[in-house]
């Protein structure tokens, strides 16, 4: 178990690493594309269109940085045993150990994102309480959530080629679908049930209701943890039904 453990650890810190090595602007590259799609979104929604929804930039990275982590660990995850054939076939190790290992660096670009909302927090004029002390069990939640789709997606994508191209289309179409860059307030009363089968939607609302409304969204928690421990199972289902498959196949 420690084995494993450590494994996981320096599988991590490598990604970390890769990704930041011979960059100066490491921490804020990390930042710029939620920060870039807030700013157009501002632009389209508040000056443009002028929808009136109060301190829309600080609404809009409060679902933005999450959904950052969702989306990136998703579609890396669609050609992640692919870019790592060498070490599969040369290494005996729990493959879905790339997949954690993704995932948890990922979520590493989210949580020192987390002071930049609280800047933006603070900037409008709100703060913080204890309600914020729920982050670590947000920060497990999601981590389960993410590394079940991307693991089954990493899965699939080997048997089938076509499924990273089909994720990225999946993805575009889920984001417009999930209250992200509008407010819940906005979907007409007779489609709000709907927004609760989407399974991004729980998992998005509660962040949102934290960095944004300083609220524990207690009903978000419980479909999160529903749709987490259903994706869970059916992503290991499959994983540990075809995983003797993946060196002959990468």
């Amino acid at each position: 178990m420690e084995y494993y453990k450590d494994l996981i650890l320096e599988l991590t810190k490598k990604d970390i690493k890769v990704r930041y090595k011979n960059s100066y602007l490491g921490y804020l590259w990390s930042l710029a594309n939620p920060l870039f799609l807030t700013l157009i979104f501002y632009f389209i929604f508040k000056i443009v269109t002028k929808v009136q929804i109060p301190n829309y930039t600080l609404f809009l990275i409060s679902g933005l940085f999450i959904w950052q982590w969702i989306s990136n660990s998703i579609m890396a995850g669609t050609n992640l045993y692919i870019s790592n054939a060498s070490l599969i076939k040369k290494v005996n190790f729990p493959r879905n150990f790339l997949v954690i290992s993704l995932v948890l660096s990922e979520g590493f670009n989210f949580i020192i994102s987390i002071p930049v909302i609280i800047f933006f927090v603070y900037f409008y004029g709100k703060s913080i309480s204890l309600n914020w002390s729920i982050i670590p069990v947000y920060l497990t939640i999601s981590a389960l959530f993410i590394y079940s789709l991307s693991l089954l997606i990493a899965t699939i994508n080997l048997f089938f080629r076509d499924m990273e191209r089909i994720t990225g289309l999946f993805l575009t179409f889920v984001f417009y679908l999930t209250p992200i860059i509008y407010p819940m307030s906005m979907v007409p009363n007779e489609y709000k049930l709907y927004l609760y089968v989407n399974i991004f939607f729980p998992i998005v609302n509660i962040w949102q209701e934290l960095f944004f409304n300083n609220h524990i969204s207690y009903m978000s928690i419980l479909l999160s943890v529903i749709y987490s421990i259903l994706l869970v199972f059916i992503s290991h289902k499959i994983y540990n039904k075809l995983k003797y498959k993946f060196a002959e196949l990468v």
